[in-house]
């Protein structure tokens, strides 16, 4: 419900304001439009279970949910990364911002993100869905996962394919995750010469948010899948998994709005 309320209000906020008609906050409107998608993915199937104690889903539900979770996880990846390239812009080049980051500009950025992650859904939710299972239909997770699934793989062949699938994606979410760091190291070294503390507050209070809700979204999902065997527990999977799952999409909306005021002053217009 948090997650719904928090990221259904940013929406109507930054449709309805004017002011906040820019690519900064139209990103951040793509990005809560994929949060909300995330947590109706896995949430009122969970909720469904929980309440009436039926833990079954469908071979084509089980696919379904898989191709949805892996698009929105993956392209609010993406988004958060040209997220940050809006930010670099804005900072550290910002007599080039409405050249470099023009509408057409934004929408082409948006549109890449959204067509990546959902290449990236294809691949995988065919391939995975094109494994032989033998190791019963019992997964160890309250929503449909790549890595849960392939644990009733029977073909070595088909596993190791999904694998290769899986490496490649990493090593794209790697190359983003590198370039994320690098604009906030130069973002940073631009803030600290800025002479100024106010200017300095107001260059932070715009990318603090989006670098806490990318450490949020990196921590969670890179220890839940790549967590030491030694420490793993069906508990503990569960656990983090909610975590990048269900907790990231509901927070953002608070951390967004928590030192942005241009937003805050939007959302108590709607009140």
């Amino acid at each position: 419900l948090a997650a719904l309320l928090g990221n259904g209000l940013i929406i109507t906020a930054i449709a309805c304001n004017h002011h906040l008609h820019n690519p900064m906050y139209f990103f951040l409107l793509k990005v809560s439009l994929l949060d909300l998608g995330s947590i109706s993915t896995t949430l009122p199937k969970a909720m469904d279970n929980s309440l009436w104690d039926n833990r079954a889903i469908s071979y084509q539900g089980c696919a379904a949910q898989l191709f949805m979770l892996v698009f929105f996880i993956l392209a609010e990846f993406y988004l958060l990364t040209v997220m940050a390239y809006d930010r670099y812009v804005a900072i550290c080049k910002p007599l080039h911002y409405g050249t470099l980051l023009g509408s057409r500009a934004c929408v082409h950025m948006a549109a890449a993100a959204w067509g990546s992650g959902f290449l990236h859904a294809v691949l995988h939710t065919a391939n995975t869905f094109s494994i032989p299972l033998c190791q019963g239909n019992a997964l160890d997770q309250f929503f449909c996962e790549i890595p849960q699934i392939l644990k009733l793989s029977c073909s070595d062949s088909d596993y190791l394919r999904e694998v290769g699938l899986l490496v490649i994606s990493a090593c794209l979410s790697l190359g983003c995750l590198v370039f994320l760091v690098v604009s906030y190291v130069q973002i940073l070294r631009a803030v600290l010469r800025i002479p100024s503390e106010q200017g300095r507050h107001k260059a932070f209070s715009t990318c603090l948010p989006h670098l806490a809700v990318v450490s949020l979204y990196v921590s969670t999902a890179i220890f839940a899948h790549l967590k030491p065997p030694s420490i793993s527990s069906p508990v503990l999977n569960l656990v983090v998994s909610f975590l990048y799952s269900v907790v990231s999409p509901a927070v953002n909306p608070l951390i967004y709005s928590m030192r942005n005021q241009e937003l805050k002053d939007a959302l108590w217009k709607l009140a």
